[in-house]
Order: structure tokens, then sequence, then C-alpha cells
């Protein structure tokens, strides 16, 4: 006998074959299952306490996952799965992870029978293509300008969500908000920027129903000086800056001696003069209205506050942006560089409002806004919080119907339309293939199920009545009506989702589960590189005082 030889160092764990697969699945799986509740219209909702203490109540899957803190891989590749379906298609963060917990579940029992992971990946790889063709051939066009049908889809994604019962209030809001930021970008195509041009302001206090989309901007600042300048112009003159209205500082310290007591008078007169010329500069463009990004010395106020202009300062730059796509107007850097052209007089109104106990400034009735603000008001904190979270779920929906216009059959229809397809394909899947191929199509089946168990109908009667319409081909529109757990046409009843929702959501889950199949080591405990100077490699970089900036040591290139 040999001695044995050591490899690996003691302190790595090393864990490999089946042992690793059972782990990755049983890890996605409880990662399913935290969110399994929260799927479709009779959904529940989750409280989580953050370290901080804070509370976060909500059932939007990603928002749960993101506050998890999870100690196993497995199952933070899992939910990074519903952070790309959140930031590509805004919806359908649940049925992803639930999607790809199924896909991992099914596989299970192929790997207990010794098949290979390629495999059972090849025949997931080709369901997923068949499953997206299935897509294709139901998806039916809709026509973006249809007000109710828009209402309808965008009404049928939020239905799942909390604010479920103001449905019509969040779906208009949301369709308001995208079709006002949309831009043509040609061939019939549209591209709405929501990050950049919507801006949600929560404001507590008032009712849900004062919610509303502002023909315009609203930004949390009051006039510079609130008793001098009007605080309401109507049809305003917009300038909108990028510099500072006072004088400039030295970059460091810097000292003049000054001999005579006079040279100290030229000194301030030329402070004086030089914030004079700018605000000229400004004022003959006869603005009413003066924005700008920096800061606005009390002189600058002074000459701006006598020739009835009102100023705003510190303005966020983001919001600067909006303020410009809503009233036309041109960020100008500086003020000697200002033309006719950069003066926005695109809004209609001007005015400083109080709301609770702060100051707003809207800038509203534009003629043709490209960015807008939504404006929400609500009872608490944690209310307002997942209302935004719903209203941003909307808007993507939104503006995936603007992209692309296509509708597939909610409530599970889908799922169970590309169930049954994959299930008459199947047999014609040649060789060892056949089996994860059809075990994939039952795992689609995992979100009508779960719909249904969240109704609390009786599951395998439902499913099993499903199944039987939907084998025989007949309607594809057939679904689980999440409200009551009744077995319905679809098209009736005005459950429908994005095309391009559920296509990401079907790629998503698929090539997650093979990714996690395809895992057959874990290898833990690995050492740190030690730096070659033999000791511990220092924790952080030495920061350069400046003392030692002039001392020999030159880096080498």
């Amino acid at each position: 006998m040999h001695a044995p030889v050591l490899v690996l160092k003691d302190s790595l764990k090393r864990e490999s074959g089946t042992k690793v697969h059972h782990a990755n699945i049983q890890a996605s799986k409880a990662v399913a299952d935290i969110i399994r509740t929260t799927l479709g219209p009779r959904s529940m909702l989750k409280m989580l306490l953050d370290a901080a203490g804070g509370i976060v109540v909500t059932n939007d899957g990603n928002a749960i996952l993101r506050e998890l803190d999870l100690a196993h891989p497995a199952a933070k590749s899992m939910i990074e799965l519903s952070r790309t379906q959140d930031e590509e298609v805004g919806d359908g963060t649940t049925s992803v992870i639930v999607l790809a917990g199924e896909m991992l579940h099914v596989a299970e029992a192929f790997i207990d029978k010794n098949y290979h992971p390629t495999v059972i990946c090849r025949a997931y790889n080709k369901a997923l293509e068949d499953a997206v063709a299935v897509l294709d051939k139901i998806a039916m066009p809709i026509d973006t300008k249809d007000r109710s049908t828009m209402l309808g889809l965008v009404k049928s994604c939020i239905g799942t969500k909390f604010t479920g019962q103001f449905g019509d209030l969040i779906a208009d809001l949301a369709i308001d908000a995208t079709q006002t930021v949309g831009v043509d970008i040609g061939q019939g195509l549209r591209e709405v920027d929501i990050k950049k041009y919507i801006k949600v302001e929560k404001v507590p206090g008032g009712q849900l129903e004062d919610s509303k989309v502002l023909k315009g901007v609203m930004i949390n600042k009051d006039v510079v000086a609130p008793g001098k300048m009007k605080r309401k112009i109507v049809n305003p003159r917009i300038i909108l800056l990028d510099c500072p209205l006072e004088y400039k500082k030295g970059e460091n310290q810097t000292n003049a001696e000054l001999v005579r007591e006079e040279d100290w008078e030229v000194l301030l007169k030329m402070e004086e003069e030089y914030i004079e010329n700018l605000c000229m500069q400004i004022l003959k463009f006869k603005p009413d209205l003066v924005i700008t990004e920096k800061g606005l010395s009390d002189l600058a106020c002074h000459y701006l506050s006598k020739a009835g202009v009102s100023a705003i300062r510190r303005v966020r730059k983001t919001d600067n942006n909006r303020i410009a796509k809503a009233s036309g107007a041109v960020i100008v850097n500086r003020p000697d560089e200002l033309q006719e052209s950069d003066i926005g007089t695109g809004a209609g109104l001007f005015e400083v409002k109080k709301i609770g106990d702060e100051f707003f400034a809207f800038i509203v009735d534009c003629k043709d806004p490209k960015a807008c603000t939504v404006l929400l008001r609500g009872a608490s904190k944690d209310l307002l919080n997942e209302v935004e979270r719903n209203l941003q779920d909307a808007m993507s929906v939104a503006r995936n119907i603007i992209k692309n216009p296509k509708l597939v059959p909610g409530g599970g229809a889908t799922e169970l339309t590309v169930s049954a397809t994959l299930k008459q394909k199947s047999s014609s899947v040649e060789g060892i293939e056949k089996w994860p191929y059809e075990a994939a199509a039952i795992a689609f089946e995992a979100i009508p199920r779960t719909l249904a168990q969240n109704c609390g109908v009786n599951v395998i009667r439902t499913m099993t009545s499903l199944q039987g319409k939907h084998a025989t081909g007949e309607n594809a529109w057939i679904g689980i009506d999440g409200n009551t757990g009744a077995i319905a046409d679809m098209k009736e009843r005005k459950i429908w989702d994005a095309y391009n929702v559920k296509a990401q959501t079907f790629k998503t889950a698929i090539e997650a589960a093979c990714m996690l199949l395809r895992i057959d080591d874990i290898v833990s405990g690995i050492k740190k590189k030690q730096a070659p100077g033999g000791g511990q490699a220092p924790s952080k970089p030495k920061v350069e005082t400046e003392a030692d900036a002039d001392g020999e040591q030159i880096l080498p290139d």
C-alpha cells in the first residue's frame, strides 16, 4: 500500500458528483419556495427586516430576494436571476424563480438515474427553443394606441401586486408616464427610458387617489428668496445653467497682500462687477426663471430678484436634465454662451406649492414634454415604497409593450400551451434526451399550479381539467382566473402578459437551470493569493500623503 497523497490542503472542503447536484437543487428549491406564495393575484406579502431594523413589506419577487442574505452559492445565483429579469423586462421576477426551481426539481430524478447533466441540459435547451416557437405562434399583436387594451394588459400585470385593489389608478399612471416619454427611434420602434426621464416623487400624506402624472417636472426646492421672488409664473421663459452664479473662489488658499486701503475696495468692486456682468448676460434674455445646478450668491440673487426673475439653485443634475427635456431648454455651461434657442418656453406654468411641510417647485403644463414626474401620495412610507415598486413594474410592462407590441395569454395559459405542445413533440425526440425533454414540459406546469395553490382551489382537479383542455389544443387561451381559481378564457377576462416578459422568463429560467446542473464540484476555503514578498499582502493600499509624494520611491512601470 502506498501512503495516501495529500493534494488539497486540509482547510479546503471539496464536494463533488451527485452530492453537489442534490445540494444545488435543494438550495434552488428552497429559494423558489420562499417566493412561491407571492405569485398571482391572491398572493401573500412578505415582511423583511433588514439589518438596520427597517421594514420592507412587499411581494415583488426581486425586492424580497434582494433583501435576503444567503449562504449557499447556488441560491445566490438564483437571486441573480430575478435581478436580471427585473432589469431586463421589469416583470415576471417571481415566475422566473419558480420556473427555474421547478426545472431543477424535475432534473433531480434523472440525476438519481445517473443521467449525465449535459444530456439533461441539451434536452432543456431543445425544449426552450420549442417553447419560444410556441410563444411566437400564440402571441397576438396589439395596437399601442388603443388605451383600453393597454390598460387591460398593465392591469393584469399589477393585478398580482399589492396595489391590485387600486388597479386602474396605477395602470393609468404607468401608461401616461411611459407614453409621455416615449421617443421614436425610427422603423416603428419606440424607446422608453424609464430610469432617466420618469421621476417618481413620493410625498407622504393624502390618499393614493391623489397620485397623478404631471405634464412636466417637479423638484423638491423652493425659490432662493421666497419673499422677493414670484412663486407663480405663467408661460415662464426658463434658463438652465450648469455653473455657479457667484464669484470664483481660488483653488486653494490664496493670499493677497494689499498695501493700500483703496485696493481692498477695488477687489470688492471687481467681485461685484463680475457677478453683475454674469447677471446682465442672463437678464439680456428676459428670463422668468433661472435654475442652476450650483450655488447662487446673495448678490446675484439680489440682481435677479430686482429684475423680477425667480431663481432656484443647487438642483440635481438628473432633475435638471428632466426639466430640460420637459421645457425644451438647453442646459448652458457658461452664461456668456447663452443663445435665444437655449431658452425653454415649452412649459405652461411654474409654481411653488407647499405639500405637507415641504415646498415643491412645479414646472407643468408642458407642450410636448419628454420627461415627467409621477407624484405619489399615500398614508405611510411603507405603503408608498410598495406602490413605487408596483409602479416600476407597471411602467416596465407598458414600456415592453410599446417596444414590442405582442401579447400572450396570462393566468398560466401560456405555460400550459407550451407544456402541451412540448409533450406532443417529445415523442419525436430521438434517444435518451426524450425523457428530460418531457420533464421540462411538465415543469412548465409549475406556474399554473402555483396560481391554483395560491387561490386555494383543488389543485389536482383544476390542473387535470386544464391539461385536458390544452392537450386537444383547441384553445390556447384557457387558464386560471387568479382571483377565483375558476378555469376561464383569458381573452374574455383580459388577463394578458407581454410577449417579451414571457420569452425572457423562459430563457432566463432554463439557462440558469442548465448552469446549475452543470456544476459538479464545489471547492470552498480557497486561500487568497499571497503577495510574492512573503508576508501577508497589505489589506488596503497605503495612501500617500503630500509629505511623501516627493519621496524617492517612484513606482516602476
